[in-house]
């Protein structure tokens, strides 16, 4: 043997030793953790081999970074106990560890074994969650992360009972292993030492004082409650406040499923709050509404057992939600319809058999045809000779709103609308719609208000819809029938319908208040996020000049001003102006910047566009200078190497750590420079504000604006981002 291949033995050799050595090292560790596992099981009453078993297999996941509590007192009461709390890149899990003969037989929402009920085993495990969800809420941890599971020794089993998982000795440790990570290791030793204080170990009752014991056995059991957490601040030893910051630090710096697990405590106490009827959450761009409609749908998708409908406007954002949701929530994502309106109104009166001639081009062509005859030479040009406004008025204001007389529209405040119209004018709209009508009907297609209407008539006088709860998303984007088609669903029972969504944002024309929907959301039901965790001070204050003079009013009724305060707590991210001399420079500016990212970068990143035109023009663009795209219209939230490419409107509901808006101005100049009466353009500049506005908010920590000003106009300016 050469002396090269001696000295590769030589180090294979002493590779082989450091391993046998690290081997040795790790069955120590686990026989000292086996040992001391066993001598807190011999306190176990009904301890055994099987849950000593059980033991061995989540003692092996402590040596992948899980922790294991075991034999822990429940906090209030005396004498109850909980088998085990395992704290890991997963989550939280409540486990309950059974010694029974029989299998477990769960069926209809019960548990039974051998022929008898057992479910007050299962009643029990979940009022202990019930008390870990209130623990680790103190950290800021969502009760989505928190789970149920009953082991079995002895059995083989692996199914569901509700919002409880059910998994014999041999499952459940490939089970848990198998989880989605949520929690880093900090996390991870941070929530255990908090739950190890607040699940102290068991002590036996009897032994401290027996008469009190025998007096207890008489009384009804003591109702347990979560106490609060101040033991981890009265010794100083942890600061929950700094915890929670720090949790919030490592969301901000870890791919959107950390925000999936922690949240501040008004996001977490919306989530778990318990309301009367209908709901609505309100909030400034960047406070997190989104995030909490997708805790709630899954809270609510554990508590209930049924199905939840999770609805937005857009068609692309049930696809990112979905993903987000299979993320965070696993265990009830199969019981999370995410779809958009319309999507849903369609398979809904399919499932009806009520026919659906849905034509876009058809729809388009009756109103051509209907504006041609009856619009284009009435007083209605005096205001704007372009037909879409008046299109907007039918699709927004009547059809939207469900108006089907000319009475009903003549009185009608037309809300978010600034053009005034005397009653002539009103009589040339309503005209103008009959025609367009007429037309519609003799092609025999439908438009997307009609879907609408004939899904809200369906769901009129029935009963026993599948859906425990119905959360909507961006609900200002809704016309009035779509909101009145989901509150049909539930009514105004206990928690089932939630609406989410702010004013300021509304990127449609049109407008409606919750009560013309018959919502009543006062007193407590109606809640405002107000801290922003998305956006930098730089990044906020310029989005707020967009629309500083835009005083706007919600779908409560509220007047509101368009430079909102926000109370901020992420300090970080710039501005970054790219003002170029020409076009041909500023396109070369946008790609010069993608193109000095790095993968990862360009995954966090955005190029957002008012119009479709653009969205074709730029793909072209970065695709013919190597930069890969993604189109928002196809994006699932899973994450993929590339730009992501869309209009402002289909960017609602996301964000990026980096978004590039360029010829920002374009549209904005535009609309001043439009066809229209003062009241038109004002309403159509309105509206394009709104929409850069919300295409703005959603950047993080870098938003770049490209704008074109030739050399001498306005000074010549090329900063860009280092």
């Amino acid at each position: 043997m050469t002396s090269g291949g001696s000295a590769a033995g030589s180090a294979a050799g002493g590779s082989a030793a450091r391993r046998a050595q690290e081997a040795r090292r790790q069955e120590r560790l686990l026989r000292e953790q086996w040992r001391a596992a066993r001598r807190r099981a011999e306190r176990w009453e009904a301890a055994g081999e099987g849950e000593r078993r059980i033991a061995a297999q989540l003692l092996m996941l402590t040596e992948r970074g899980w922790r294991l509590l075991v034999d822990r007192r429940w906090p209030g009461t005396r004498a109850a106990n909980v088998d085990m709390l395992l704290i890991g890149p997963g989550g939280v899990f409540v486990i309950d560890v059974k010694n029974w003969r029989a299998a477990p037989e769960p069926s209809g929402g019960r548990l039974r074994a051998g022929g008898f009920s057992r479910d007050e085993h299962r009643r029990k495990l979940l009022a202990v969650t019930k008390a870990a969800e209130g623990a680790v809420a103190a950290l800021g941890m969502s009760p989505v992360a928190v789970r149920p599971l009953m082991a079995f020794a002895g059995h083989r089993v692996d199914t569901e009972l509700g919002r409880l998982r059910l998994l014999g000795e041999h499952e459940i440790g490939p089970a848990l292993l198998s989880e989605r990570t949520r929690l880093s290791a900090g996390s991870v030793r941070a929530l255990a030492e908090h739950l190890g204080r607040v699940f102290p170990e068991y002590e036996d009752p009897a032994a401290a004082d027996r008469t009190d014991a025998r007096a207890a056995q008489t009384r009804p059991p003591a109702t347990p409650t979560v106490p609060s957490a101040p033991s981890l601040e009265d010794d100083g030893l942890f600061d929950l406040d700094g915890l929670r910051r720090a949790a919030l630090d490592e969301a901000r710096r870890a791919p959107i499923e950390r925000w999936m697990t922690f949240l501040d405590p008004d996001q977490l106490a919306l989530v778990r709050r318990n309301w009367a009827g209908p709901a609505r959450i309100s909030g400034p761009a960047g406070t997190g509404k989104t995030v909490v409609a997708l805790h709630r749908a899954a809270y609510l998708a554990q508590r209930t057992g049924g199905r939840v409908l999770y609805v937005t406007f857009a068609n692309n954002l049930p696809r990112v939600q979905a993903t987000f949701l299979a993320t965070m929530a696993p265990a009830v994502a199969d019981r999370i319809e995410c779809s958009s309106l319309h999507h849903w109104a369609q398979k809904y009166l399919q499932s009806r058999d009520v026919p659906v001639r849905l034509h876009r081009e058809k729809a388009e062509t009756a109103f051509s045809l209907a504006w041609k005859h009856l619009g284009r030479d009435s007083c209605l040009a005096e205001i704007d000779p372009l037909p879409r406004y008046w299109k907007e008025e039918i699709d927004h204001v009547i059809k939207g709103r469900g108006i089907t007389s000319f009475d009903e529209y003549a009185v009608l405040p037309r809300r978010r609308r600034r053009t005034s119209l005397r009653h002539p004018h009103r009589q040339a709209v309503w005209a103008l719609y009959e025609a367009y009508e007429a037309q519609r009907t003799e092609r025999a297609v439908h438009d997307f208000n009609d879907v609408l209407s004939l899904a809200l008539a369906e769901t009129a006088g029935r009963s026993g819809h599948p859906y425990a709860a119905v959360v909507v998303d961006e609900v200002q984007d809704l016309t009035l029938v779509g909101v009145r088609l989901l509150h049909s669903l539930v009514g105004d029972s206990p928690n089932g319908l939630l609406l989410v969504g702010d004013g300021q944002q509304a990127v449609h024309p049109g407008g409606f208040r919750l009560s013309d929907a018959g919502i009543d959301i006062r007193g407590d039901r109606g809640q405002v996020l107000r801290a922003n965790y998305r956006n930098g001070k730089e990044i906020v204050d310029t989005a707020l000049s967009v629309v500083a003079e835009d005083a706007f009013e919600d779908i409560d009724g509220s007047r509101t001003p368009g430079r909102r305060d926000v109370d901020l707590t992420y300090h970080h991210g710039q501005v970054v102006r790219a003002v170029l001399p020409s076009p041909a420079a500023h396109d070369a500016a946008l790609v010069a910047v993608l193109r000095g990212l790095s993968p990862q970068e360009l995954a966090d990143s955005a190029v957002l566009c008012p119009a479709t035109r653009a969205i074709e023009r730029y793909r072209r663009l970065l695709t013919r200078a190597g930069v890969r795209v993604c189109l928002l219209e196809s994006y699932d939230g899973r994450p993929v190497a590339a730009v992501k490419l869309g209009s402002y409107r289909r960017a609602k509901g996301l964000e990026f750590k980096r978004v590039y808006l360029p010829r920002y101005e374009a549209n904005l100049t535009a609309a001043k420079d439009g066809r229209g009466d003062a009241g038109t353009a004002g309403e159509q500049g309105e509206l394009m504000r709104s929409q850069l506005f919300v295409a703005m908010t959603r950047a993080r920590d870098v938003l770049w604006l490209g704008s074109v000003r030739p050399s001498g106009t306005a000074g010549e300016s090329a900063d860009q981002e280092e």
